[in-house]
């Protein structure tokens, strides 16, 4: 269900609310550009900052104005079962086309606590669920094997975001259940990731390059690996700008520059140091982007 090029979007702002103008044409933006899926409210979207009403109010928002054109993967995970589990029935009363929930973060659960907590919220919201796994920011690793159980025992449990960095763990995930959906959450491991059956990615630098990012996928898919290999290459220094800085100030940034939203960030998140933006506007030239 789950394959292609999902974008990972931002929620600009305006001041100190939702720029929701601008959230529009972002939508609209991505589906021009063909872009197979938009998932909003996730870590670039910063999340966390979000009141729960302007969460709701953005995953509703973006649902409403792709009005069936693009899919919408809505984040809705947190560090809470209950609080998952009204968000995930909130997306699915919007018509979101999936939920992207990340591992809860801070309580660093066990394995069991895991499967417990996903498994819980799958029973209670008979949604498409992405799992997202990314050790970095939760402090637990999503083990295969956890994986695995869940995708064997919940049937909405079909996807899987996976952000560990390691090929060796995306390999094992594959052999365990071979007919999961699984998806790079880092721009750098998608074409490495496809090579051993991955289907796409829910990528960052796609907020400026959709069609770059896509064109790799479409290419790599059809057979025509030395053009997806060529294209891995050519995006690898934009893509490593990228995270120089905390996602999503780098992207964030790039986005205003290329004069498709305000810079603002919500703190703890703030602007980028002098030196680190100067890197990245470096990068964006020499990919060729023009602003």
């Amino acid at each position: 269900m789950f394959k292609g090029s999902y974008v990972a979007i931002v929620t600009p702002f305006k001041k100190a609310e939702v720029d929701f103008e601008k959230l529009g044409e972002i939508v609209e933006f991505h589906i021009k550009n063909g872009t197979n899926g938009l998932v909003p409210c996730g870590t670039t979207g910063e999340s966390t900052t979000l009141s729960y009403k302007e969460h709701e109010d953005v995953i509703k928002f973006v649902v409403d104005k792709a009005a069936g054109r693009i899919k919408v993967v809505a984040g809705t995970g947190s560090n809470s079962t209950s609080e998952t589990i009204e968000m995930t029935a909130f997306a699915k009363e919007a018509g979101a086309d999936g939920v992207l929930l990340v591992s809860p973060y801070y309580n660093k659960p066990t394995q069991k606590g895991l499967y417990l907590h996903f498994k819980k919220i799958a029973e209670e919201v008979n949604i498409p669920i992405m799992l997202y796994n990314i050790q970095s920011r939760t402090a637990v690793n999503m083990e295969p094997e956890t994986i695995a159980k869940l995708h064997r025992d919940c049937k909405n449990i079909i996807a899987v975001k996976e952000a560990s960095g390691s090929l060796e763990q995306m390999t094992r995930i594959l052999t365990l259940c071979p007919d999961i959906d699984m998806l790079s959450g880092d721009d750098a491991l998608t074409l490495p990731l496809m090579a051993i059956g991955g289907k796409g990615v829910v990528s960052v630098v796609a907020n400026i390059i959709p069609k770059d990012v896509l064109s790799m996928i479409n290419d790599y898919s059809a057979g025509k690996t030395e053009e997806a290999r060529k294209m891995h290459f050519k995006m690898f220094p934009l893509i490593k700008s990228m995270f120089i800085e905390t996602n999503p100030i780098p992207v964030k940034t790039a986005m205003s520059i290329l004069g498709m939203c305000d810079e603002t960030l919500r703190l703890p998140m703030c602007s980028m140091d002098d030196k680190n933006k100067e890197k990245l506007v470096a990068a964006m030239k020499n990919y060729g982007l023009k602003f």
